[in-house]
């Protein structure tokens, strides 16, 4: 065991890799560019490094619910909901989580665990400690460990691989403790989501146990390293790692090829998933659920209608059936484009097909409806809905709020919230980021956020970038650090798109020291930099040094910038004499990128 550590360790550091799937393609055809261009996870080289609006809902101020709404338990609750991203219902909990990781990630420890959370959390987080000096402090601290404080570390620090592989090794040497499937399959989520794919493989080779101990891994296991490739649209060495289930003595049957389409289109691999599911439709088949991932990869992934409507009429061609699914699909497509009239006539069809309606269809005619301010329609749809045995749920409700929100018709938004909560359906993080894109107060948004943590519903990454990047364009700083702080109180670590938008608000506020500052603060994260930020830093960094003032942190760390500017200070040339530059015009064209305005080079 010590010697497997002991490579595992050496792995982290060196990142040589020496484990992963190589076997042939068989009878998976790939197109061509991804047989000039195949790459097996066994190759040793690593990639380098995912009237203004006035809202009064009596949302509770200070945890106290107003008259207007029905007082909930803070309990999550889980709901389905047509995100349709792999062919599958899926379920939502309020709670921000790794689809990957084997589990809900866990917010919030129990009473017991709080102390010893906080003393790692605050080991893991103590600024300049490098990885030798947090390791032995972990070492000092007499933690007991348990499986829930592991889990709740890691997604704690799950934005940052390496912290979080230094505190899994640490606890996976602790007495009385192993990890369990749960926490490596956390830890490989993590490390794949970093693209830290060498490392993620030599935890699968740990995960065997040797000759003699038993093999923690399973299919599971294998699917999170393809949706991981598949992610960054690595296709080859997805298709390599369906192969390892033969290593693992696994069975590659019609369900994993089925996993492994569905990976392909959550990440807008759709054109690839197809071609692979007609070269091999000797071997797995083609029927309906296969179609049916293909359908709405490029329905409501890619969001390409009219390579929908062509798959649905080789479905048809080719006499393959279709179910609920099929309809629920490419119905949500007609919906989201704003297609009425082709959502009510597959609603006809289908019903004339003898298919009956479920939940994910009437949700796709209610939308459909309520985008078209056809609110007595959506209702009689609702009431139609329920006599028919099937109740409303949050994403129904969804359904009228969110064009609703967009209508910027806040009397009846709150109508439908207030008939939701009393109806016992707790709202999601959707039903809150509505009302959020619509509000136009800095009380309101406080307000609001106050009673989504009563509510017991937690606020996502996407719930700070959106805030952010809305207090960034009213000017209002102050409330952008107390976000900032906020999210990281509530156990979010900051990612790469978090930064992004921080560091643009700010650089667009004129607050450049402080972007220069938590740019440096994601580069030491191993967050991949951001090209455009980098160029207005280095800008930035050279007008300073041009005007012999100093670049906070930048002086004191020389890998600031990859193209570091050269620190001699430069002689105006003659005919930028005597212009002020303060009172010139801009004459240069701007683009959009990240919700930003950026002039254009």
């Amino acid at each position: 065991m010590f010697c497997r550590r002991k490579r595992l360790l050496s792995i982290f550091l060196v990142g040589v890799h020496r484990f992963g799937p190589s076997y042939p393609l068989n009878h998976l055809a790939l197109p061509q560019y991804f047989t000039n261009h195949f790459v097996t996870p066994q190759s040793p080289s690593i990639l380098d490094d995912d009237s203004s609006w006035s809202f009064r809902l009596g949302f509770p101020t200070f945890g106290v619910f107003s008259s207007s709404f029905t007082s909930l338990s803070n309990k999550q609750l889980e709901v389905p909901y047509l995100d349709n991203k792999d062919g599958h219902t899926k379920y939502e909990a309020c709670s921000d989580s790794d689809e990957d990781n084997g589990g809900p990630i866990v917010h919030g420890s129990r009473n017991y665990l709080t102390g010893s959370l906080e003393r790692i959390m605050g080991i893991l987080r103590n600024p300049g400690a490098n990885a030798s000096q947090v390791n032995k402090q972990l070492e000092e601290c007499h933690v007991k460990v348990v499986p829930e404080l592991v889990s709740d570390v890691i997604s704690r620090v799950r934005n940052d691989w390496e912290l979080a592989f230094t505190f899994f090794l640490w606890a996976g040497k602790q007495p009385g403790y192993s990890h369990s499937v749960r926490e490596f399959h956390s830890m490989i989520a993590i490390l794949g989501k970093m693209r830290k794919f060498d490392t993620a493989w030599a935890l699968i080779d740990e995960m065997r146990g040797g000759r003699n101990g038993p093999s923690l891994v399973t299919p599971q296991t294998l699917l999170i390293m393809i949706r991981k490739y598949c992610a960054v649209h690595e296709v080859g060495k997805a298709i390599s790692t369906l192969y390892a289930h033969k290593r693992f003595n696994f069975e590659i049957g019609t369900e994993e090829f089925q996993n492994f389409l569905s990976a392909l289109c959550r990440y807008k691999n759709v054109s690839d998933a197809e071609h692979l599911l007609f070269a091999n439709k000797e071997v797995y088949g083609l029927n309906t659920k296969s179609f049916n991932i293909i359908l709405n990869g490029w329905c409501n992934i890619v969001g390409d209608l009219r390579e929908g409507k062509r798959i649905w009429r080789l479905m048809k061609e080719m006499g393959i059936p279709r179910d609920v699914f099929s309809y629920s699909s490419i119905m949500s497509s007609y919906s989201k484009s704003t297609n009425l009239n082709g959502v009510l006539k597959l609603f006809d069809q289908m019903k004339g097909h003898g298919i009956s309606p479920d939940r994910k269809v009437y949700n796709a005619v209610i939308h459909a409806l309520a985008k078209g301010k056809l609110m007595k329609e959506a209702r009689n749809v609702m009431k139609s809905m329920e006599e028919k045995g099937i109740s409303p749920d949050v994403v129904t409700y969804n359904s009228l709020i969110m064009p609703i929100c967009k209508h910027r018709l806040s009397h009846e938004a709150k109508e439908i919230f207030n008939e939701m909560t009393q109806r016992g359906i707790t709202p999601t993080v959707r039903t809150y980021h509505a009302f959020f894109r619509i509000m136009r107060m800095e009380e309101e948004v406080f307000e609001l956020l106050n009673n989504m943590h009563v509510m017991g519903c937690q606020p996502t990454h996407d719930t700070y970038i959106m805030l952010i990047r809305k207090f960034c364009r009213w000017e209002k700083i102050d409330s952008v650090f107390r976000l900032w702080t906020d999210m990281i109180k509530n156990g979010l670590d900051p990612d790469r798109s978090s930064y992004i938008v921080l560091i643009h608000g700010l650089f667009l506020n004129g607050r450049l020291e402080d972007a220069n500052r938590y740019y440096l603060e994601m580069k030491e994260k191993d967050l991949l930099p951001e090209p455009k930020i980098e160029k207005m830093l280095q800008a930035w960094a050279a007008s300073r040094q041009a005007a012999g003032l100093s670049v906070t942190s930048s002086e004191e760390n020389t890998g600031c910038f990859s193209n570091p500017v050269n620190k001699t200070r430069t002689k105006p040339q003659k005919s930028d004499r005597g212009k002020d530059f303060l009172r010139q015009p801009e004459s240069r064209a701007v683009t959009r990128e990240h919700g930003f305005s950026f002039w254009d080079e």
